[in-house]
């Protein structure tokens, strides 16, 4: 009996037409190319209704990369050509053109075949549907991307929050020091906030700093400028590459955007809308003054200006 079946192994693995059956019944789609002239010998008739393409259409190596995503294109072939050269087995991951115009997901896993003297004769490999497994793992990269971007953004205003505020700081200081530059803060407190809230209620509230938030963000118009909120009503902006006088420009601004806005604050002391108290401090970090130091001299010069009048700016001294 063990020898009978030992017979029917042997027949199946001498047969030519069993591998052949077995490829072209995988789902995955198997292929060769001869190393000298990088022409396909075979591909497996799968890859008609993978991706639309007749089988006889699929020539030459030029054929694979000309079906490929321009993005794709450059990376894929150059990673597979000095991987084959060096004989190393390997894979790479690409968008496919189908016959209709769209792609598809390939992963396409690969072989190198060497002769008896050690050379590269031929590779072979398997072509395999990743798409739906690709848009996944997409849908989960945004997914993380958006929970990540919200982690570091205030809830209520939309602008960067705490922690976000605290890590641009240590990075822009660090930065500044380096290259010499200076580093401005501009602290805003909204004045009366709390008899704002009392007036119109804490849903209105919420819209007053929404709003603020917004035309604080439309000022400091720079891509690396920093608006934050660093708590309650208070917002911090974070000007690199900024001296004392564009500074007080941008703090300046700012006032007249609440202005433009004329936000009602009718129980304000000082006036009949929304006005903003505010700090701004500039430094030139080096390795005397710390980072700690600086953010108290800005406080300061918030303080300052809510000790006294406010609707006020106050530059910090040097």
């Amino acid at each position: 009996m063990s020898t009978q079946l030992s017979e029917q192994s042997y027949e199946m693995e001498a047969d030519p037409d069993v591998y052949k059956t077995l490829l072209e019944s995988t789902r995955a789609i198997p292929w060769k190319i001869d190393w000298k002239t990088l022409r396909f010998t075979y591909i497996g008739p799968q890859i008609e209704s993978l991706l639309g393409w007749q089988r006889d259409s699929w020539r030459s190596v030029d054929d694979w990369a000309e079906r490929m995503h321009p993005d794709d294109r450059k990376w894929v072939v150059d990673f597979c050509v000095s991987q084959s050269q060096e004989g190393s087995d390997h894979e790479a991951d690409y968008r496919a053109l189908k016959s209709d115009g769209s792609y598809l997901w390939i992963r396409d896993v690969v072989h190198v075949l060497r002769n008896e003297q050690g050379e590269v004769d031929a590779l072979i490999g398997f072509m395999f549907d990743i798409d739906e497994r690709k848009k996944v793992e997409q849908e989960r990269d945004c997914l993380r991307q958006e929970l990540e971007e919200l982690s570091y953004k205030d809830c209520l205003t939309g602008v960067a929050n705490r922690r976000m505020l605290d890590q641009v700081l240590e990075q822009e200081w660090m930065d500044a020091r380096r290259n010499c530059q200076p580093l401005s803060l501009v602290i805003i407190d909204i004045d009366y906030f709390k008899q704002y809230n009392d007036s119109f209620g804490h849903f209105k509230g919420d819209e007053c700093l929404r709003q603020v938030a917004s035309l604080l963000a439309d000022s400091a118009c720079r891509a690396r400028d920093v608006v934050a909120r660093f708590g309650g009503e208070e917002f911090v902006l974070v000007l690199p590459q900024t001296d004392a006088h564009a500074a007080l420009t941008v703090a300046e601004r700012c006032f007249a955007a609440l202005q433009d806005a004329n936000i009602p604050h009718p129980a304000s002391p000082v006036s009949s809308q929304l006005t903003l108290s505010c700090g701004v401090a500039t430094c030139l970090p080096n390795h005397r003054n710390s980072l700690d130091d600086f953010l108290e001299q800005a406080d300061k010069a918030l303080y300052k200006a809510k000790d006294g009048s406010r609707n006020c700016i106050v530059v910090a001294e040097n």
